[in-house]
C-alpha cells in the first residue's frame, strides 16, 4: 500500500486531503501538534503522529518511510502580525520543512508536494501572475521564498519537488468562516478600493490538484494552485453577498483595514492576478472555473 505523509492533516486543508486518500484506500499519516484526531477511529489505514515538528524527533522516522510527502503545516496568518506571531509564521514553515527534508528517504525515490501562497509575488497589480512572475518583497513573500527554498533542498537527494502557491481556498470553514458571519450581520462589502484582484480556489479542486501532482514522480516545478479565473475583489464580494442574499455595499477603507490589522491588512489590500498556467498545460481541469460556481456549491451544502 502506498505510503503518504501529510503535516498539518488537522488543518482545514489537512483534513479534506487526508480524507480524500484515506477514500482511495492510501495509507496515511497525518502529523501535527493535536492530541488527538477524529481518522484515527474512522480509518484504519490512518495514522495519527502528535508532534511538533520543528523540532527534531522520532516523528521523522515516519517521514522516512513514506513515498509521498505533502506538507502543510503552517501557523494561520489571519491573526495580527506582531512581533511573536511573525516569528511563529516564520519558523512553523521554514523549520518543519527544514526538518522534514532532512528525514524523507535518500535510497528510493520520493516525492514532495509543498505549500507555499501567491502571496510570494506582493502587490502585482494589473499584472497577470504566471509562475515564473517576479516576486514580491514584504514580509508574506519573504516567508513563501524561505519556504521554498527550503523545499527545493530535497531535489538535491533526488526527490522530486512540487512548489504549490495557493490561492484563497474556498470551503466550508477557513477564510469563509471570517467573511461570511460579517455578510450576514448586513456590513459586508470590498476590501479598499475593492480593484484589486483576487486569486481564489474551490477547496475540491484543490485537492483533485494535489492528488494530480502526487500522480506525476517525474515532475518537478512550481504550480499556482488557483482557480482559472481571478475576479477583482468587489466582484468577490458582490459573489458573496449573493449566495448569502446579502448586499455587499459597505467597503471597508483601506486605510481603516490597515489602522485595524495593521501589516495583515495591507497584505490583504494587495492585488494578486494569479494563473494556473503551469497546471494547466499538464491538461489539469478545473471542476469550479468560476467564483460564482465556487461559492453556491459551498453554501447549497453548508
Amino acid at each position: 500500500m502506498e505510503r503518504l505523509l501529510i503535516t498539518g492533516a488537522s488543518g482545514f486543508v489537512g483534513k479534506h486531503l487526508a480524507r480524500h486518500f484515506l477514500q482511495k484506500n492510501v495509507h496515511v499519516t497525518g502529523l501535527g501538534t493535536s492530541e488527538y484526531h477524529p481518522f484515527s477511529q474512522e480509518f484504519d489505514h490512518f495514522e495519527w503522529v502528535q508532534a511538533d515538528a520543528t523540532v527534531q524527533g522520532v516523528w521523522q522516522d515516519h517521514a522516512a518511510r513514506a513515498d509521498t510527502l505533502i506538507n502543510l503545516a503552517g501557523k494561520n496568518i489571519f491573526k495580527p502580525w506582531n512581533k511573536t506571531h511573525k516569528k511563529a509564521i516564520y519558523d512553523s514553515r521554514i523549520l518543519t520543512t527544514r526538518n522534514l527534508v532532512a528525514a524523507m528517504a535518500k535510497d528510493r525515490p520520493v516525492k514532495l508536494l509543498n505549500a507555499s501562497a501567491v502571496g510570494i509575488y506582493g502587490d502585482g497589480k494589473e499584472q497577470l501572475l504566471t509562475e515564473d512572475a517576479e516576486t514580491g518583497s514584504d514580509f508574506l513573500a519573504r516567508v513563501c521564498l524561505d519556504w521554498e527554498a527550503e523545499a527545493r533542498k530535497a531535489e538535491q537527494t533526488g526527490a522530486s519537488v512540487n512548489i504549490m502557491r495557493f490561492g484563497v481556498v474556498l470551503g466550508e470553514g477557513g477564510a469563509l468562516s471570517i467573511m461570511s458571519p460579517i455578510y450576514k450581520w448586513f456590513v459586508g462589502g470590498p476590501l479598499g478600493s475593492g480593484r484589486q484582484w483576487f486569486s481564489w480556489i474551490h477547496m475540491q479542486d484543490l485537492v483533485r490538484a494535489m492528488d494530480f501532482l502526487s500522480q506525476k514522480p517525474d515532475i518537478s516545478g512550481t504550480f499556482n494552485l488557483v482557480g482559472p479565473e481571478p475576479v477583482r475583489q468587489q466582484d468577490f464580494a458582490k459573489a458573496l453577498g449573493k449566495v448569502l442574499h446579502r448586499p455587499a455595499l459597505l467597503p471597508a477603507p483601506a486605510f481603516m483595514v490597515k489602522l485595524v490589522m495593521g501589516e495583515l491588512g495591507a497584505a490583504l489590500l494587495q492585488s494578486q492576478k494569479a494563473s494556473p498556467k503551469a497546471l494547466l498545460d499538464l491538461g489539469f481541469s478545473f471542476e469550479y472555473e468560476t467564483v460564482a460556481d465556487a461559492l453556491g456549491a459551498i453554501f447549497d451544502h453548508s
